[in-house]
Order: structure tokens, then C-alpha cells, then sequence
């Protein structure tokens, strides 16, 4: 059992650090959906990768839609629009994308249930190391590179860091699993006013992933979509039951 679990439990450790910093951030931002739409985009160069190319350029195509949807929002975060619709759309037209493109795949439907949330119990040990070293990296950036500039230019490398992390944990985990690990650690640290909110992002988000691969291997379920369904199921009852209520406003 510990050998099964080891892997796993690993790379969720490896993927809740990083993208809690980016969560972050993101509910900062008041763009939610920044993430899933960039998910998204990165499922789509996947699978046009397997549509078109029979998994030829896999990872140059993941990244390459990924790093297109972060820079038009970069570029759309600059300009006097409705963002959080901007990013709505960008999203349903990666989410259409992929059903157009494996609509004749007779592979389809099973790439895209592993797109959404794939079983990370049996990823290899390689694939996560592989992993760490692209986050090792983005992480240096973020706290080397970002800081020190401003702007457009400060958004831009935001995005397109954000699309690099997206682009290789969509493969190992799935677009719904890079959602929940990217909002939920965030949104319950927020709203338990913790005062270090990034270290509580990492518990919390330790917590629930582990909870999940455990749960999922004693009852035979898939791993993917028990971290989403755990993770978004603690978070909303946190978040809804330590919240403050609306104050009413005269009219």
C-alpha cells in the first residue's frame, strides 16, 4: 500500500505548494475563472495533439494553447472590459474545441474524462520528478523575476507563468483537479482569516488531496475526481459556515 501511495501523495504535496501561491493571487485579482479557462486551453492543445497528430507534439501543443490563452488575457486585463466574461468566453471556446476535436476520436471520450480529472495513483515516479524541476523553476522566477516589475509586462509573466504550471499539472491531474487545488486552499485560508495564509493554503490543501488518495484507494474510487469532489465539498462548508452574513442595505 505505501508503495501505491507514496507517488501520489508526493506530487499532490508538490502541486498544492505552488498553485496555492497562485489561488492566491487569482482571488486577489477578482478573476476566478483565470485558471479553468487556461486548463482549458491547455486541454485543447492536448487534444488536438491526440486528434490530429496521434500524440506527436503533446507538450509542445499543451503549452503553446496554454501560453495563447495567457497572453490574451494578459492583453485583456489591460484593456476597459468585462474580464471575468472575457474569460468566461475563452473558456467555452477551449471546452467546445475539444469536443470538435475528438468528436471522430475513437479515444475520445475516454481522453477527455482524463483531461477533466485523470487517476494520479498510478502516475510514474519519473513524470513527477520531471514536474518538480519545471516548478522548482517557475518558483524562482516568482520570487526572483515578478516582484520586480510592473504593469503590463508584471501581468504578462504572471499569466505565463500561471500557463506553464497549468500546462504540465493538466497532465499529470486534470483540468477540475487544477481548479480545486488552485481556489479551494486559497478561498478557506481567506476565510479563516488566517494571518499566514499561504502556510494555511498548504495544510488545508494537504489535507483534502491526501484525505482523497486514501479514500480512493480503499474504496476503489477514481482519484482524480474524489480530490475534486472532497476538496470542493470542505471548502464550500468552511467558506459557507465561517462567513459573515450580507448586512442588509437601505434602498
Amino acid at each position: 500500500m505505501t508503495d501505491i501511495l507514496l507517488v501520489p501523495i508526493v506530487l499532490v504535496i508538490i502541486l498544492v505548494m505552488l498553485h496555492a501561491w497562485f489561488g492566491e493571487r487569482i482571488l486577489h485579482k477578482g478573476i476566478i475563472f483565470t485558471d479553468l479557462a487556461i486548463a482549458q486551453f491547455a486541454a485543447l492543445g492536448s487534444a488536438i495533439s491526440l486528434g490530429y497528430f496521434h500524440h506527436e507534439y503533446f507538450y509542445t501543443l499543451t503549452l503553446f494553447f496554454a501560453l495563447l490563452s495567457a497572453f490574451l488575457i494578459a492583453v485583456a486585463s489591460q484593456r476597459k472590459l468585462k474580464l471575468e466574461a472575457f474569460i468566461g468566453l475563452l473558456y467555452v471556446l477551449g471546452a467546445s474545441g475539444i469536443m470538435m476535436v475528438l468528436a471522430n476520436s475513437s479515444e475520445g471520450m475516454e481522453h477527455f474524462k482524463s483531461l477533466l480529472a485523470s487517476d494520479i495513483l498510478f502516475t510514474p515516479m519519473d513524470e513527477v520528478i520531471k514536474s518538480a524541476i519545471i516548478y522548482a523553476i517557475i518558483a524562482l522566477f516568482i520570487w526572483n523575476v515578478y516582484p520586480r516589475l510592473e504593469g503590463f509586462y508584471k501581468e504578462l509573466l504572471f499569466f505565463s507563468l500561471l500557463a506553464i504550471t497549468v500546462s504540465s499539472s493538466v497532465q499529470l491531474a486534470g483540468v477540475l483537479v487544477v481548479f480545486v487545488l488552485l481556489i479551494a486552499p486559497a478561498m478557506v485560508s481567506i476565510s479563516l482569516g488566517i494571518k499566514k495564509r499561504l502556510f494555511g493554503s498548504f495544510i488545508f490543501g494537504w489535507f483534502f488531496t491526501i484525505s482523497a488518495i486514501v479514500l480512493s484507494y480503499f474504496y476503489d474510487l477514481p482519484t482524480g475526481y474524489t480530490i475534486v469532489f472532497i476538496g470542493a465539498l470542505l471548502s464550500s462548508a468552511v467558506v459557507l459556515f465561517t462567513s459573515k452574513k450580507r448586512q442588509k442595505t437601505d434602498a
